[in-house]
Formats: C-alpha cells, structure tokens, sequence
C-alpha cells in the first residue's frame, strides 16, 4: 500500500497555476526585449541590402555603356541588363550572356527601377522602399544610386 508521505509528495511535485503564469510573463518580457532590439538591426539590413544591389546594378549599367557606347533605354529598363534588348543599334556588342545573371528584387519584394536619364544624375537605379511608393521619409524613403 501506499503511504500517506507518497501521496503527499506526489501532490507537491507539480507547478501551481501562479507559478506557471509568473514563468509566462517572464518569457513574454524576454521575447519582447529580444524583438525591440532585433526589430530595428533587420530595418538598416534591408536598407543595406538594396543598396548593395543598387550598386551591382549600377557597376552592370556602367559595363553595359562601355560595350554599347550608351545607356539602356527606358523603355528597355534593367531588362537590358539579363538579354540584349530588340532597339539595339549593333546587336552584335552585347556581351554573350548579358551583363548580369539574373535581376534581384529588393528587400520588399518588388522591382528596381531604372529610368534615363534620371532626375538625380545621368540615369537613376532605385527602389521605392518599404512603402512601396514615391518618395516617403524614413523607412518609406526611396533608396537610390544618387
């Protein structure tokens, strides 16, 4: 048979309910300290990450205007960059292959875009950042070569 002890320590083994509640704030607590420090780091990682392919968009245009003495066309846009575009002047200077592999998308999941010539220099690569719209200010401001 058993004890009167065993039944008694078999009760006290387990967790009482305000025990458990004082554990789940205290974890609620730590997640949110985590996500207001983790939050912003990946805001600037996106920012940076459109620079980045800003830039390597920006080194395959300069390529691009080298080899076919002009930049793409509008009209053309960073197409121009993967496949030879049909207004071409002299086909035959594409670089076999293109001037990059593929296009990325920015961090938002949406097209850069390209227009010649720009409004901020000779031809302008630029995302519309994370507002997905023209201009903006902050996190929402668009993000260019200029």
């Amino acid at each position: 048979m058993t004890s009167p002890d065993s039944i008694r320590s078999a009760r006290e083994a387990g967790f009482t309910l305000v025990e458990l509640m004082v554990v789940i704030v205290i974890i609620g607590l730590l997640a949110t300290v985590v996500m207001l420090n983790v939050l912003p780091s990946q805001d600037r990682a996106m920012v940076e990450k459109a620079r980045a392919d800003i830039s390597v968009l920006e080194q395959a245009v300069e390529t691009y205007r080298l080899e076919i003495l002009t930049f793409p066309r509008t009209e053309d846009g960073l197409q121009a960059l993967v496949s030879a575009p049909r207004s071409l002047d002299r086909p035959e200077r594409y670089r076999n292959g293109g001037y990059i592999r593929r296009l990325p998308r920015d961090p938002w999941g949406n097209d850069y875009h390209y227009v010649f010539p720009g409004r901020h220099g000779a031809y302008d690569v630029y995302s519309l950042g994370s507002d997905g719209r023209e201009g903006g200010e902050g996190d929402g401001a668009d993000i260019g070569n200029w």
